[in-house]
């Protein structure tokens, strides 16, 4: 299951293109600049939230076009075939559409018939990077596994912006409106928080069964910002005068930290060297796609990897390569030479870019 066509309309630097004839790895070569990571930007809106750029979409509109743009995807699938499109208009350039088999529906929907995911060379620094990036992107993962989760979180976070609002507006609050806000926050916190561990569970079992090869393994934990032991709810409840104080909720999920360890030498992630951050990216992201395909068998996987060969050796391209053929994912990647890829010898489609143009090799 994958996806065999891809056609782009005004979008970033491409104008028209349009990607047939696709293969369970394509391969995305040209210089600096030419749009090879717009195309894996334009798949990963696919999914919920505003893609691997994390951009507005009306900074995704061509510059000479019309004022929107169009993505559209076909799906072969266990359904058959699954028509996917998102985009915006020219009247509309801030409100992304959504559409699945022609009809309207939300972003979240996505989750239900794709799963994908994607790793940058942003993400190369995902280790030492803020809190709130490690979490966003284990949230990823765990929304690719469990799509209800991305509702959870986006619930809690409506509901949080709304106490905080209630908290720093200038006239006192009725108590019983922050009681039900709460309450409400609690409910999905404990859907997230429940969905968090089991992900974390089913990770480390998983990399405990798989093997990475030549790719150092990682070891997952979840630091909470609140112990276990302690009631959200009274826990808010007891914290307004503080949380006003800071203008903002202090205590929660949303304060929780992804901790990465390396397993072979228990350092932690933060402090192994880049070569060893990357290939403990690399582990998971095979673990994750190893997970992604046994929970939900009857979904298409979709792995985006951008510039992934530029600062491995050959030794480790090769030994990637065959474990990304191995694994039960569409595969799409970019890089500047096609020399970085002559390793794949076998299901693969060649694509070269230039200039927001597209041509099959």
């Amino acid at each position: 299951m994958s996806i065999s066509s891809l056609t782009l309309t005004d979008f970033r630097n491409h104008k028209e293109s349009r990607l047939d004839d696709l293969a369970k790895m394509v391969v995305l070569t040209g210089e600096n600049g030419a749009g090879k990571t717009n195309i894996l930007e334009a798949l990963s809106l696919f999914a919920p939230g505003r893609g691997l750029r994390a951009a507005p979409p009306a900074q995704m509109v061509r510059q000479d076009g019309a004022g929107g743009f169009a993505i559209a995807a076909r799906l072969n699938d266990a359904t058959g075939q699954t028509s996917l499109g998102t985009g915006v208009k020219p009247n509309q350039p801030s409100r992304r559409l959504v559409r699945i088999n022609g009809q309207s529906a939300s972003h979240g929907d996505f989750l239900n018939v794709l799963a994908i995911s994607w790793l940058t060379p942003a993400q190369d620094r995902l280790f030492v990077d803020t809190v709130g990036t490690r979490r966003r992107y284990f949230d990823r993962m765990v929304a690719a596994v469990r799509p209800a989760h991305a509702h959870h979180c986006q619930q809690y976070e409506s509901a949080m912006r709304e106490r905080n609002r209630l908290l720093a507006a200038e006239e006192p609050t009725d108590p019983l409106w922050l009681d039900a806000l709460e309450t409400r926050m609690a409910s999905h916190a404990e859907a997230i928080i429940a969905a968090r561990a089991a992900m974390i569970d089913q990770l480390d079992g998983f990399l405990d069964a798989s093997e990475t090869g030549i790719f150092a393994k990682p070891a997952l934990a979840l630091a909470r910002n609140l112990d276990a032991s302690d009631d959200l709810i009274t826990a808010w409840k007891s914290g307004r005068n503080r949380d006003q104080a800071a203008g903002r909720t202090l205590a929660g999920p949303h304060g929780d930290d992804l901790v990465v360890t390396m397993r072979q030498t228990g350092a932690a992630a933060s402090q192994c060297s880049t070569g060893e951050q990357k290939a403990m990216l690399i582990a998971l992201m095979l673990t994750h796609s190893d997970l992604v395909a046994e929970t939900r068998a009857n979904v298409p996987a979709i792995v985006l990897l951008d510039e992934i060969a530029a600062h491995i050796d050959a030794r480790r391209r090769t030994a990637l390569y065959e474990q990304l053929a191995a694994r039960p994912a569409q595969i799409w990647m970019t890089g500047t030479d096609r020399e970085l890829f002559s390793a794949i010898t076998r299901d693969c489609r060649f694509f070269r870019v230039t200039d927001g143009a597209v041509e099959g090799e």
